[in-house]
């Protein structure tokens, strides 16, 4: 921004940037509190891909009635409040607070709240919830109440990580593959660790007991803006995968924890039961979350050598030092 930029120096822009990204003071002064709200707006902007004016056309647009807060905990569990767009204002202003003693491992020293700052980039509607009066959420990063990083947040330290790595000039792409089983319900809809489906890896129906879910989950992410690369029936009975496209880390964990939110409700809606967890039976393969990294400094993959010996700590060193 030409007028914003008048008269900035390259270490001031480079202060106010690292402020708006981690919400701290790292040079000892409250830089944004010294900017005039026309610029505190323009700053927002060139941080994200919605702006605050976006939001608020989408919500009209998508007939959107309620919006959902959410956040993980320290046990990566996914939390959220609910709230009406009548709040609009005071969920963009980051206003929205709640009580983190009630939150394991949130309870803190000086303080009983915490607030929600949403992140707009991650403004999406539930595809599966009514289409008037729809429900969209954001991905909400965790503060104090005199505006400072929370840094029990998970998110929080993934940023300040992020960003630590793009000082050095590090880039970080991540993909991974979700394994889960879909199993049966009891009688009283309560989950078991069975299911009458005898599938195994790669077939198809009728033995694929679980593709029209499958099918309804790859759809619902899609719509919510995720690439599912490809689906299909794992080893065991009941076990499945979806295979997700790379993206860059702090994308790829927003969308692990809206992935896992989506299979479940997915499976519900189907009558089934979804589990993450690695090992629900005996004598049967677990399920893992098998991740895949790509590491590039200056455009090139670091995992990659030169030669055919294979990549060392001592190679890795040799090119951070030759850098």
């Amino acid at each position: 921004d030409p007028e914003m930029s008048r008269g900035l120096g390259d270490v001031y822009k480079r202060q106010v940037l690292y402020q708006f990204y981690n919400r701290e003071k790292p040079y000892g002064k409250d830089i944004v509190s010294m900017m005039s709200p026309l610029h505190r707006r323009r700053m927002e902007d060139m941080m994200a891909k919605y702006t605050r004016q976006d939001i608020l056309d989408l919500i009209e647009e998508e007939d959107v009635k309620f919006i959902r807060l959410q956040f993980t905990d320290i046990a990566g569990n996914l939390k959220n409040m609910a709230t009406t767009v009548d709040q609009i204002d005071k969920i963009l202003g980051g206003r929205c607070r709640f009580n983190c003693a009630a939150v394991d491992g949130f309870r803190g020293v000086g303080y009983e709240e915490l607030f929600l700052v949403p992140d707009l980039d991650t403004f999406v509607t539930f595809p599966w919830r009514p289409q008037n009066g729809k429900v969209a959420r954001f991905i909400c990063d965790i503060v104090k109440p005199d505006g400072t990083p929370f840094k029990g947040s998970s998110r929080y330290i993934l940023k300040k990580v992020i960003a630590e790595a793009e000082q050095m000039g590090y880039t970080l792409d991540v993909g991974i593959k979700h394994e889960f089983f879909l199993f049966d319900l009891d009688e009283n809809g309560e989950p078991t660790n069975q299911s009458s489906e005898r599938g195994g890896y790669f077939d198809i129906g009728p033995s694929d007991g679980g593709e029209n879910t499958r099918r309804d989950m790859v759809l619902y992410l899609a719509d919510m803006g995720i690439e599912v690369e490809s689906s299909y029936h794992s080893d065991e009975a009941a076990q499945h995968a979806l295979e997700m496209a790379h993206d860059n880390a702090l994308t790829v964990a927003d969308n692990i924890m809206t992935t896992r939110l989506v299979v479940r409700t997915v499976a519900k809606r189907h009558g089934v039961h979804a589990t993450f967890m690695p090992k629900p039976r005996k004598h049967v393969k677990g399920s893992g979350a098998h991740f895949t990294f790509s590491l590039s400094k200056n455009g090139k993959n670091i995992f990659c050598s030169d030669s055919d010996e294979p990549v060392s700590y001592t190679h890795l060193r040799a090119h951070e030092t030759s850098q």
